[in-house]
């Protein structure tokens, strides 16, 4: 059976869980949601979802909201420190379970927040950082963030990039919320989308080749659109009137798909087979990752699907494993 290296799964350590309950009820009410969902906290449970499915690990992280949203200051950094030691704790005594996990860190402050992604690569050990499509409403593309960009490319160490929307933000300027779950079924996918392009035309890879972005859910929107993305967006400006984008494009070393597809992005589709085909199409097999999204999707489901929509043996296991090997220099 190929061996398989699931890259985004979700977990929240106990102590990060008691460290939310002491940070003042609005953290109380989100420790309360997050206990639903059972494995999530409960090893057991989790270690019996993960049985039966072969030679399989995951790579754990942190799981919504951004800790960026729920506090600030220090008590944002120090929630950081701990999931990030709770994580590193877990896959030292878990090694055959989790094969590393992904620091969590604020945005908020900078200067701790690089302090932080430090100290998890170089001492805790982890594979790379956790951040949202948004910093609790402002762009990835803000001068104050360029640090996080330069200290991941100085540090050869991936990015996940991960969706940040809320029911807050409604589908029409008429109603005060989104309503069925709109800003999560077709929310998430554009703040994804939104986030790449504006890394794309602020130049970040340009100024940081080689920097490792891995874009969650197949990379949202993107691959489903590409004549938009690509040969639309070869006249932009032109729909803009009141606003002057003529450099933007030609400020750009290469054409600006190019850097689209310099992405990478990982399968968690929910089991879906065109858009994973579509998706994998879009990015090629050695830029996609095998994601589930466990708890909140189905393992089964995820490896069923890529099962079925017609690829080699090698670019199987590429995607199960092999570019996960790479980007996170594992051992074989």
């Amino acid at each position: 059976m190929t061996a398989i290296i699931d890259i985004y799964t979700h977990i929240i350590p106990a102590a990060y869980l008691d460290a939310l309950s002491t940070g003042g009820p609005a953290l109380g009410d989100l420790n309360k949601r997050l206990r639903s969902i059972r494995s999530m906290l409960d090893l057991e449970a989790r270690f019996r979802e993960m049985d039966g499915l072969g030679d399989y690990r995951q790579v754990i992280s942190l799981p919504n909201p951004p800790i960026e949203e729920i506090a600030a200051g220090k008590t944002a950094a120090q929630l950081a420190r701990i999931a990030n030691e709770a994580m590193a704790e877990l896959c030292a005594r878990h090694p055959d379970r989790f094969a590393g996990f992904v620091a969590a860190v604020s945005l908020d402050d900078m200067d701790q927040a690089l302090g932080e992604i430090d100290r998890a690569i170089d001492q805790l050990g982890a594979k790379g950082v956790l951040i949202y499509s948004n910093v609790a409403g402002h762009p990835l593309d803000e001068a104050r963030f360029e640090s996080l960009f330069a200290a991941m490319a100085r540090l050869d160490a991936p990015i996940w990039l991960h969706p940040a929307r809320s029911a807050t933000m409604p589908d029409y300027a008429s109603e005060p919320k989104s309503r069925f779950e709109m800003w999560w079924c077709f929310g998430w996918p554009y703040e994804t989308s939104v986030a790449m392009a504006r890394l794309v035309f602020c130049g970040v890879f340009d100024r940081y080749p080689g920097l490792k972005v891995i874009t969650h859910h197949l990379g949202g929107m993107v691959p489903y659109f590409e004549g938009r993305v690509g040969s639309g967006l070869e006249v932009l400006g032109r729909r803009t009137p009141d606003e002057d984008y003529s450099t933007v494009l030609t400020s750009l070393k290469r054409p600006h798909l190019d850097y689209f597809r310099e992405f990478f992005a990982d399968t968690a589709l929910f089991g879906a087979r065109s858009g994973l085909r579509t998706g994998i199409d879009f990015f090629s097999p050695e830029r996609v990752v095998f994601a589930s999204d466990s708890p909140l999707s189905s393992i089964p489901a995820a490896i069923a699907a890529l099962g079925e929509i017609g690829l080699s043996q090698g670019e199987t296991e590429m995607i199960m494993s092999g570019n996960a090997r790479r980007l996170l220099k594992l051992a074989a």
